[in-house]
């Protein structure tokens, strides 16, 4: 892996911790938690899969099918399949099983 896409890796990993971190939610349900008289140890592992994309002409990438709801946004099937597995759902789009 690059220097540079490392970085941007590592990038990613501190969006997450950041965005967990300054979860109103999240420290809602740890307040409760140690109302309850209980301790919280939260440790997440996030795994970060690159796939190398061949560059192809533009007349040769399809949009897939799947569009939000605005319809100016497009979805592969590995997105919703992302998506499905963190249970977002996507109204309107049939997500791949």
């Amino acid at each position: 892996m690059n220097q540079k896409l490392r970085k941007l890796v590592q990038k990613l990993g501190e969006a997450i911790h950041e965005s967990v971190s300054e979860s109103e939610h999240i420290a809602g349900v740890v307040h409760d938690i140690r109302k309850q008289g209980f301790d919280v140890l939260l440790m997440l592992e996030a795994t970060i899969g690159l796939n190398e994309v061949e560059q192809q002409p533009a007349a040769a990438l399809e949009p897939s099918n799947a569009q939000s709801q605005e319809g100016n946004e497009t979805f592969t099937a590995q997105d919703l399949n992302f998506l499905k597995s963190l249970r977002i759902a996507i109204e309107g789009e049939k997500t791949p099983d």
